[in-house]
Order: C-alpha cells, then sequence, then structure tokens
C-alpha cells in the first residue's frame, strides 16, 4: 500500500514540476511575445488606462487626454487641432501614430524604460509610468501667421532658425483635426473615410511629405554650384549666356519670362530669374558639379528625420545635358519638399552652414525632468562662407530691386528668391507659386528665420505668381511674426 502512495506522490511531484516549468516558461520566456500578440487586448487596455502626456508649444500643451469611460479609456484631445496637425500627427485608438504623436511615443504613452524611477523598473513590475511630455521647437506666432496666410489654399510653410536647425513653423493645407479620429466606433471610421478620400488630402503633410518641381527657387542652388565650382567668379560680370537659348543636343529654345538676359550677370539673372542664364551655367557647371552642390544642401537624402521622416527631394544622377539644363531652373525631375528649400534659404542666411533640422527640442517626465534632449549639428556645410555671403547680396537684391519686392520689411534685411513651377500634361496646370527667405535684423548677427512657402491653387496669373504675389506676402507676415517673438 505504501509503494501505491509513493508512486501517487512522486507523480503528483512531476505534475507539480511540470506546472511550475510550464508557468515560468510562460510568464519569463514567453512573456514578451505575449504582451505583444495582436490578439491580446490587455497591453492595449493598460496603455489608454491613463491620460497621455502632451506635445507643448510655447511652454502650453496643444493636446489633451478625455475620459470616454469606455474600456479604452483615455482618448486623445487636440486643441486648435487643424493648425497643429502637421506637426502632432495624430493618436488614435483606432488607426495608431502619426508624426511627433508617433516619434515620441514611448515617452507620451508612458512606456519609455527612462520613465521609470530605477532601470529594469518597468521590465520587473510591468508597470507604466505617466505619460510624459514632447517640447517642439514651434513658435506658436509663426505657425499662426502661415496658417492665416495660407487661409485653407493648399500648400505648405516650413520656417526654420539658421543658426540653430530648430523648426519654428511647420503647416500644410488644407489640414484636419485629429480628434475626430482619436477614439473608435462609427463616428470615427466615417470621419477616417471622408478625410481619407477628400480630393483635397487634408492629411498630406505637403511641408514634409509632398514635393514639387522648386521652379525658379532651384535657381539660389545652381548660383551656389557655379560658383562653387568656378564656373562665376564675378557675379557682376558678363556671363556670355545667349538669348534664346537653344536646349543642348535638341531644337527646343528655353523661353524667358524676365528682359535683358542676353549676356547678363549672374547677380542680374538671379534678381529678374533669367531661365536662360541659370540653365547654361548649370550645364557649364556639369552633373558632377551640381550633384556636389545639391547634396550638400539635403537632396538625394533618404534619411532625413525631424524626428518623423521626411521624403527625398530629388535631383536625378544621371541626365543628358538639356536636361541638366532643365533641372538646373528647377524642372525635368528635380523635386523638393518645402522643408528642404527652407534648408536650402537657411543655409545662405547661415553663411553656408547648413544645421540639421529637428522639430522636439526635448523630451521631459510628467514632473518635468528631462528625459532627452536633441543635440544641434551641422548637416553640411553647403557653400563657403565666401559663395554664401554673395549669394546673400544675391537675395537682398531680388527683394530691394527684383521680383521679390511684397517680401520687403521696413528695419530688416531680407533676402529672397521667387519661383513658380509647371506642372501638368503639357504644362498646362496652373503654376504653383514659390518663394523662399531670409531675415535678420539691422544690425544682427545672427538670421532670425529662414521661410519656404509653396501654393498650389494661386488663384492669379502666371506673372502675378512668378512675382510673388502669392507666396511672398506669406513669408513677409512669417518672418515678421518671427522677428517680433
Amino acid at each position: 500500500m505504501i509503494r501505491y502512495i509513493r508512486r501517487a506522490a512522486g507523480l503528483c511531484l512531476l505534475l507539480l514540476v511540470a506546472l511550475l516549468l510550464n508557468a515560468a516558461r510562460l510568464q519569463v520566456f514567453q512573456a514578451e511575445s505575449l504582451n505583444d500578440d495582436p490578439a491580446n487586448r490587455r497591453q492595449t487596455i493598460v496603455r489608454y488606462s491613463q491620460p497621455r502626456g502632451d506635445i507643448v508649444v510655447d511652454g502650453r500643451p496643444v493636446t489633451g487626454s478625455r475620459d470616454s469611460g469606455e474600456q479604452l479609456r483615455y482618448e486623445r484631445t487636440y486643441r486648435h487641432g487643424p493648425l497643429y496637425a502637421p506637426v502632432t500627427g495624430y493618436a488614435s485608438q483606432t488607426y495608431g501614430t502619426t508624426l511627433v504623436e508617433n516619434a515620441a511615443d514611448d515617452v507620451l504613452s508612458g512606456t519609455d524604460p527612462m520613465l521609470a524611477p530605477f532601470p529594469l523598473w518597468n521590465e520587473v513590475t510591468r508597470a507604466q509610468q505617466p505619460g510624459g511630455d514632447a517640447v517642439t521647437t514651434i513658435r506658436g506666432a509663426v505657425q499662426r501667421a502661415a496658417y492665416d496666410g495660407l487661409a485653407g489654399r493648399k500648400g505648405a510653410v516650413a520656417a526654420i532658425e539658421p543658426s540653430t536647425g530648430k523648426i519654428l513653423g511647420l503647416v500644410s493645407s488644407p489640414s484636419y483635426d485629429p480628434g475626430r479620429i482619436a477614439g473608435t466606433g462609427k463616428a470615427v471610421t466615417d470621419a477616417w473615410a471622408r478625410l481619407t478620400g477628400a480630393s483635397s488630402q487634408p492629411m498630406l503633410n505637403r511641408a514634409i511629405r509632398q514635393t514639387y518641381p522648386p521652379g525658379s527657387t532651384f535657381k539660389i542652388v545652381t548660383a551656389a554650384a557655379a560658383l562653387e565650382s568656378g564656373v562665376v567668379e564675378d557675379v557682376d560680370a558678363p556671363t556670355g549666356t545667349p538669348d534664346p537659348y537653344v536646349l543642348p543636343g535638341t531644337t527646343t529654345t528655353l523661353p524667358n519670362e524676365a528682359r535683358g538676359c542676353r549676356d547678363a550677370s549672374l547677380e542680374y539673372a538671379v534678381r529678374v530669374s533669367c531661365n536662360t542664364v541659370m540653365a547654361e551655367l548649370g550645364v557649364r557647371t556639369g552633373l558632377a558639379g551640381m550633384l556636389d552642390t545639391v547634396r550638400k544642401f539635403g537632396f538625394n537624402d533618404d534619411g532625413l528625420k525631424i524626428p518623423s521622416g521626411v521624403s527625398r527631394s530629388n535631383f536625378d544622377t544621371s541626365m543628358s545635358d538639356d536636361q541638366l539644363a532643365l533641372s538646373s531652373i528647377g524642372q525635368y525631375d528635380t523635386t523638393a519638399t518645402p522643408l528642404q528649400m527652407a534648408m536650402v534659404a537657411a543655409a545662405v542666411a547661415n553663411d553656408g552652414d547648413l544645421k540639421y533640422p529637428y522639430l522636439v527640442d526635448r523630451t521631459t517626465r510628467a514632473d518635468g525632468d528631462v528625459v532627452s534632449r536633441t543635440r544641434r549639428k551641422s548637416l553640411h556645410q553647403a557653400v563657403s562662407p565666401a559663395t554664401a555671403l554673395r549669394l546673400q547680396r544675391m537675395m537682398v537684391d531680388v527683394v530691394e530691386k527684383g521680383t521679390g519686392k511684397n517680401a520687403a520689411i521696413p528695419g530688416v534685411t531680407v533676402g529672397g528668391k521667387t519661383g513658380t513651377a509647371q506642372h501638368g500634361v503639357g504644362n498646362t496646370g496652373t503654376p504653383y507659386a514659390w518663394f523662399i527667405s531670409w531675415a535678420r535684423e539691422e544690425g544682427g548677427s545672427r538670421p532670425a528665420v529662414a521661410v519656404a512657402v509653396v501654393v498650389e491653387d494661386a488663384a492669379a496669373d502666371r506673372a502675378d505668381i512668378s512675382g510673388g504675389g502669392s507666396a511672398a506676402p506669406i513669408a513677409r507676415a512669417v518672418m515678421r511674426a518671427a522677428l517680433d517673438g
């Protein structure tokens, strides 16, 4: 009898050991994979069981949280949602996160290990800390000036502090309210369907995710390449360029909107925007010289993050001379985001030193202690300081004597460049209106801001758009706001 009891006890012990081993396997070795299993709603419930941390502008939150009383308890809310949507993105219980909401999600949701009071605290306790904050570099007045300037028209504005790389304004229009898709249910899915199906594409971040032909604003890059390569040594000397100019290897004549472009100097060609001069100088500089310069300004970079990813601005690496001529005036396959063209203006204004642009200054714990801080750094020395000074002078002439007079601000040194970008089949679409610029207080040692504006549906004739009638006044308002701040 005792023998049978021993056997039963041994079997029970073996089963107990097996049970403990299985529990250890589940709780220790498979815990992470089970937590991450899409079928496991526990993580999702915990994620939304507390208010989300805030995204901050000018020391004040532009986001919040609302107790919905549902199983997924706290929903994201947005103050001035359409104004800041190109910065915040959305945090949706149904559709996930984008932009800063995505890039800083671990801090905002309270899951970042750096928020814990001790190392490995979250891993051991399975605890979730109160959500931290993401403090942006955005200036509210600059953002508002850009948003109001676009007034619902399709387009975008990017504004950068040239000496640091801080993004002061990032606007895309038309915009949307991220709060409408923050929760769950039919109202959210209906709002999503309307937004994603709208022909105006309000959820497209045109400032960093849409590329456009930059048109004549790209002539600043071509001028930089011609100066850096030695093709032009004196910006006031005749360039020997013909008018009309026949594209190399073709019978196609390149037209000018401006007059007096035959044999014009580089300074005059930039001031009145001569196509023929800039196309010819691009060909003389050569593909290798142009590629070297465009790369230093940030083109052809697939890895730019601010911290959200930025679409690649393109300058083809293989072209015939006629294609190179068109590319050198911002046409053919040359494309750029508004942020990229603001980077061009910023590099010129900052004596050729292109700072890496960034949107989040720091992340903090709920009590304000800093978790991480963005380190300022240079992306490239785009051009030499001497070349930058000559480019600055030419951009100032554009505003004081040329096509950019609508951007002038009394008592402020402003440099700019207007541009149009043809598009559509046979270039039949209304040209996009471009303006890039920078501003410095008289006597100031550093430029305060660099701006790029693009307006897609400018309701004006080509001459008005080309002269900055649509884009330059927006840039002026944005620069004024930055200077007043």
